[in-house]
Order: structure tokens, then sequence, then C-alpha cells
């Protein structure tokens, strides 16, 4: 026999563990100031290598454009 709860959890003590559950959302994208790509928010614009107004990276220039 495996291990059993001693008590019966109340139903708003589980539920209060599962108000976050909903909460959780998906990565929030914003638009880059610069080539107004989508990006994600505090990240570096993987279109133009900017962040906050400053190249941090370079990016490199596809053939095909």
């Amino acid at each position: 026999m495996g291990a059993l709860p001693k008590r019966k959890v109340s139903k708003i003590r589980r539920d209060r563990k599962r108000a976050h559950y909903l909460r959780v959302k998906t990565e929030q994208m914003v638009p880059c100031p610069q080539c107004h790509s989508l990006r994600l928010a505090y990240h570096v614009c993987p279109n133009c290598g900017t962040y906050k107004g400053v190249e941090v990276i370079e990016v490199e220039e596809s053939a095909a454009e």
C-alpha cells in the first residue's frame, strides 16, 4: 500500500493551489522600435539585431533579399 494523506485536502485549499494554473501565458510579442517587426519582449530583435536602440549583434542580410 502506498503513501496516503493523513487528512482530506479541502476544496478551498486545493483550488487555491490551482489558482495560478490558468495564468501561465505565452511569451509576449512586441513591435521592434527600429524595424517594426514582432520580437519577444526584453530580447534582442532577430531581424535588425538591436536592443533599446543600440545595435547589439550584427545580422547578415540573406541572399534572397
